[in-house]
């Protein structure tokens, strides 16, 4: 039997545990728990996300701002039912509910912020050069960016759809599952070229 401080504890990959992902202001301020139906499915899925996607992030970056994470279907749905900007449960693209796929099924997804791109984009940077760089780099499924400090959802699914999305102008799909980017390798490149070494954070040995 899961207990959720037992939860929190359990580490998900080289950088994160489950409790990073746990809080939720909807959680909080409208009483509603946020406790995982099947936690095992949860860890499963969860450790792909930071394995393969958030984990390069950081070894790159720095440290990431996860700014909503794993939702229960019970929270999910109470936010959604309230507008409070969460996708139906059933919705293909709702990324935050962890347990409710498995096998091809399966999904796991964050909203983030990246401190260090933040700053860079509060200063004009193109967000764009952020989503080439994701591409180019990282096995993600989805992603959608925000104005609010070019904060993105960044989804794992076992079979990548590759789409990148934003409501930064300019707005909607920059690339669509199954098309090839627009820019060139080489233009895309040029775009992040002055990023940090991929995986370049040299972290303390065991």
């Amino acid at each position: 039997m899961w207990s959720l401080e037992t939860l929190g504890r359990v580490r998900l990959s080289k950088h994160f545990y489950m409790r990073d992902f746990l809080y939720s202001e909807i959680s909080n301020i409208h009483g509603v728990p946020n406790v995982p139906p099947d936690p095992e499915l949860t860890l499963e899925n969860g450790r792909m996300l930071c394995t393969e996607l958030l984990d390069p992030l950081e070894e790159t970056f720095g440290r990431l701002a996860i700014r909503s994470g794993y939702r229960s279907p019970t929270l999910n749905g109470y936010g959604n039912a309230h507008k409070l900007n969460c996708a139906a449960n059933d919705n293909p693209i709702e990324c935050h509910i962890w347990d409710r796929g498995a096998g091809a099924e399966a999904i796991a997804g964050t909203s983030l912020a990246i401190p260090w791109f933040a700053d860079q984009y509060a200063q004009g940077r193109d967000w764009r050069d952020l989503a080439w760089w994701i591409h180019d780099h990282l096995p993600y499924s989805e992603v959608w960016f925000f104005p609010k400090l070019a904060a993105f959802n960044l989804v794992w699914r076992p079979t990548p759809l590759r789409t990148i999305s934003s409501y930064i102008a300019p707005k909607g799909m920059l690339l669509r599952a199954g098309a090839e980017p627009a820019e060139s390798l080489e233009d895309r490149r040029a775009r992040y070229s002055d990023f940090p070494a991929y995986r370049g954070i040299k972290f303390p040995q065991n």
